[in-house]
């Protein structure tokens, strides 16, 4: 037995959930469906953010949106013109939900609670009769140019569905992907991108929960970037880390998570400045002993760590360091060489690389340039952000346009 509908929507996530909250806005007389594959919808939504749920991030100008994206860059700048996060902003507080802007341009409900965000999509879509269908595997999709019927026919584990139109918002779904390639579709292949690096090496070794400004680089590529860097018990986290795991997803793929970093734990001092800086220390602080305060803007437990690190001993005075030893320290402040040996993945934070080809997708409409009535949302198209709300807002513009272009 066929249940139809007018339109069909497979994943019951962000993008899924946005889309069919616009169209039905835009035209009730539509008879919308949600296919999800697990028991609850939205369960993304509810661990993101460290359960706040990062909903968009505080930049209003397309222009410079599209930076935070490695891939998508090119593709989302007429689509970040139709519906950027101003409109989120807007979009929200229309569905009584207020956003707030956190020191670091993240964005979240003042809940402070993805909650609020999983009930004003429920909510929404109760009100707007749109069918919520959980445990719903597909199993396969039957292209209406091969039956020669005008509809999509779509088979689950227990049901049948046809629908005019099919809308995929299924995220990293390998299952989908390679039904799309049998209707003709590219997938780029996916690799992890956000992730950190596993480091074992003891001049941080003892210092989990330490963090600082800095530049990293890694060894024999372009890739660079500057931010926030956490030490953990396994390596190295934090933005400045994630921002070059999503740059550098293939690269770093490519060289199976064995590579070396260059970290200037002093951000924008080069090693010239920073010796001419220690040898005024040197006047300065001459009966002090070096290793006891850092006279940089990071931690003093981190400073010690680099003190002993330049084969300075623990009590050795500033007036006593050798020029080598002054040199070292500061090598060791600006360019500060390790090992990366694997990655770890946040499993709610999880992002891939990878998706459909983009050049197959008509970016004014989200449709499938190679199939009618076919359209996509969100992170199953071959486009991902750095951390910081930026996968969210792809989500929802991409979701806005394909309600445009349907209703």
């Amino acid at each position: 037995m066929n249940q139809n509908f007018d339109i069909i929507i497979v994943g019951g996530g962000a993008a899924g959930f946005f889309t069919a909250i616009n169209i039905v806005e835009k035209n009730p007389k539509l008879k919308v469906a949600i296919l999800e594959r697990g028991a609850e919808v939205l369960s993304k939504v509810r661990v993101s953010g460290g359960g706040r749920c990062n909903v968009t991030h505080a930049c209003f100008e397309p222009n410079e949106l599209v930076k935070f994206y490695p891939r998508g860059e090119k593709e989302l700048r007429g689509p970040f013109h139709q519906f950027c996060s101003g409109d989120t902003i807007e979009w929200f507080s229309n569905h009584g939900v207020a956003l707030k802007i956190e020191e670091d341009g993240r964005m979240f409900p003042e809940s402070n609670s993805s909650q609020t965000i999983i009930d004003c999509f429920l909510q929404a879509s109760h009100k707007l009769g749109i069918e919520i269908l959980t445990g719903q595997s597909v199993q396969s999709i039957f292209n209406p140019e091969v039956s020669g019927e005008n509809f999509w026919k779509i088979e689950t584990q227990n049901n049948n569905y046809v629908a005019e139109k099919l809308i995929l918002a299924t995220g990293s779904n390998p299952k989908i992907w390679e039904m799309l390639q049998t209707f003709g579709h590219a997938i780029v292949t996916p690799v992890p991108s956000l992730f950190t690096f596993n480091i074992k090496d003891s001049r941080i070794k003892e210092l989990p929960g330490v963090a600082a400004q800095v530049a990293v680089k890694v060894k024999d590529t372009k890739l660079s970037s500057t931010g926030p860097l956490l030490i953990t018990h396994w390596g190295m986290s934090g933005p400045a880390i994630l921002k070059l795991s999503a740059w550098g997803a293939r690269i770093l793929h490519d060289k199976n998570y064995q590579f070396t970093i260059y970290v200037n734990w002093l951000n924008d001092l080069d090693k010239e400045d920073t010796e001419k800086t220690l040898k005024d220390l040197k006047q300065e602080h001459a009966k002090k002993a070096v290793s006891k305060k850092s006279p940089f803007d990071f931690p003093n437990r981190l400073w010690e760590s680099l003190v002993l690190a330049a084969g300075i001993e623990a009590e050795t005075k500033w007036a006593d360091l050798s020029k080598i030893q002054l040199q070292n320290l500061s090598n060791q402040l600006t360019n500060g060489t390790f090992q990366v040996n694997g990655k770890s993945t946040f499993k709610e934070e999880f992002v891939t690389a990878g998706g459909i080809d983009l050049k197959e997708i008509n970016f004014k409409t989200m449709e499938s340039k190679l199939h009618e009535n076919l359209y996509f949302a969100g992170e199953i198209m071959n486009i991902d952000a750095i951390t910081g709300g930026f996968n969210f807002q792809n989500a929802w513009t991409s979701g806005f346009i394909v309600a445009n272009a349907i209703a």
